[in-house]
Parts: C-alpha cells; sequence; structure tokens
C-alpha cells in the first residue's frame, strides 16, 4: 500500500468519529432578571399581522433576548373559518386558556399579548415596551438558568441543563419550560379571513417542552430532544428556556440559545 493511501486511512480513521458527534453551544442566565413577552395569534385572524409585525420589529428596536424572551403561540381555534393555520397546536390555545384563567378573564381571543402572565396592550401612537422591560431588567432574578443545545446527527435538537430557585418561597410554584422557536417564516394564505394575503412571523414556537417541576432544593434538570420537520430552517430555529410562576405568570427568568450548526 503506497503511503499517502495509508496516511489517508488513517486520517480518516480518526475523523470519522468527530463527524459523528453533535455541535454544542451552552448558556447561563446572567444577573438581570429577563421577561418573558408571549403572543396568541392565528393565520386566520385578519386582526393579528399588525401584532405579529410589531413582534416581529423589536429586534430591530434593539429589543434582543438579553432584554426579553419573545415566543409566539398560534392558536387553532381559528381554523374552522376556512384556513388551518400551519404553525398552530391546540396545546398552546390551552395554555392560552390557563393564562386567561389565571387573570380572571371569561373568554380567549387573538391577537393577545401578555407580559410576564398579564394581559399588554400597545398604547395607539407608542407603547411602553421600552421602559417596562428597563425595569424588569433592573430586578434581581428570582431563578438561574443553564442551558446546552446539541445538534444532532440524526437532524433532532437536544436541549439540557438545569434551573435553580434560589428562595424557598418561589419553589412551590415554580414551572420550567423549554420552547423551540423559528424565526424568518411566511405563508401564503388561500381562505379564511386573511385570504390573498402573505404573512410573515417570527418568534414561532414550533414545540413546547414541559413543565418542568423543582425538587425541594428548587433544582430541576432540563432535557428534552426536539425531533425536526424537514421544513424547519435550522440557521433560524433558537431554544428558549424559562422558569415561570404558575400563580401569577411572571417569568422568574428566561434565556435563549441559537441552535449551533457542525
Amino acid at each position: 500500500m503506497a503511503a499517502p493511501i495509508r496516511l489517508f486511512l488513517v486520517i480518516s480513521m480518526l475523523v470519522s468519529p468527530l463527524l459523528a458527534v453533535a455541535a454544542e453551544c451552552s448558556a447561563t442566565s446572567g444577573t438581570q432578571r429577563v421577561p418573558l413577552l408571549e403572543l396568541y395569534t392565528s393565520e386566520g385572524c385578519d386582526s393579528c399581522p399588525p401584532a405579529d409585525r410589531w413582534v416581529s420589529s423589536l429586534s430591530a428596536r434593539g429589543l434582543t433576548p438579553k432584554q426579553v424572551v419573545t415566543l409566539a403561540f398560534h392558536v387553532d381555534y381559528w381554523n374552522h373559518l376556512g384556513w388551518p393555520d400551519p404553525y398552530a397546536r391546540p396545546e398552546y390555545s390551552a395554555r392560552q386558556q390557563v393564562a386567561s384563567h389565571r387573570n380572571g378573564g371569561r373568554f380567549v381571543y387573538t391577537p393577545q399579548l401578555l407580559l410576564d402572565g398579564k394581559d399588554y396592550r400597545r398604547g395607539s401612537l407608542r407603547d411602553d415596551l421600552d421602559a417596562r422591560l428597563a425595569a424588569a431588567n433592573r430586578e434581581q432574578p428570582s431563578a438561574s438558568i443553564r442551558l446546552s443545545v446539541a445538534d444532532g446527527v440524526d437532524g433532532s435538537i437536544t436541549a439540557g441543563g438545569e434551573a435553580l430557585v434560589q428562595q424557598r418561597a418561589h419553589r412551590p410554584a415554580a414551572l420550567a419550560y423549554l420552547a423551540l422557536y423559528e424565526n424568518r417564516l411566511a405563508s401564503q394564505v388561500f381562505a379564511g379571513e386573511n385570504r390573498g394575503r402573505r404573512l410573515e412571523h417570527d418568534f414561532v414556537v414550533r414545540e413546547l417542552a414541559g413543565p418542568f417541576r423543582f425538587d425541594t432544593s428548587g433544582a430541576v434538570r432540563l432535557a428534552h430532544s426536539f425531533r425536526l420537520d424537514r421544513t424547519w430552517k435550522k440557521s433560524d430555529l433558537h431554544v428558549a428556556a424559562f422558569v415561570q410562576d404558575e400563580n401569577s405568570g411572571e417569568a422568574l427568568q428566561s434565556l435563549v440559545l441559537a441552535v449551533c450548526r457542525n
């Protein structure tokens, strides 16, 4: 066997195991509290596109996941009007229903914005979101999060880590979640209230895992494998981890990590 061929085989034997190892990245939450902004929306609702556009504009305003974690939950109760929202899930409708009951509401509606679990209504001319977020960011978080994301060679995304609630009083109501979301999505709508329109979306939750419940020491292990659809764009996927008080809806802490690639 010629020397160059032997060298090639040796290199191949060394490199091949490395190619099977998933890329992994990690992050740890900081010392400022990052609130949670939830949008409940639907492609079957003609009043929803302005709210979708407003949410998409937050990044251009400099409101990154360091200031606020934004998640768009597409609900399914508009699907019967002729256009089944491709991003809708019944569990997101159920999540909105729980939030409505928590806030004393008698019904759900879209679009709805919740900031730290409470209704957030924008002003007609300008909103106060920057000021509200700045105030939240000055607060000390009641939880800490360590998150890692591994890009599996089998097409999955594995999220893991841990969360800790330091204050004993917050532990009984604390719940942790992992959300896989995607940016830069668009649909051409052919039926329903938005027929003929091209709708664009960001922060669309593809899958929500949890709740993960804390033990008596205030710790919880986070672990979930997200199976990706072939149409999802890996370069636009992110994993959000957040700890939420189930009684108030307030985020004790939130963290986002972009999906890393091989």
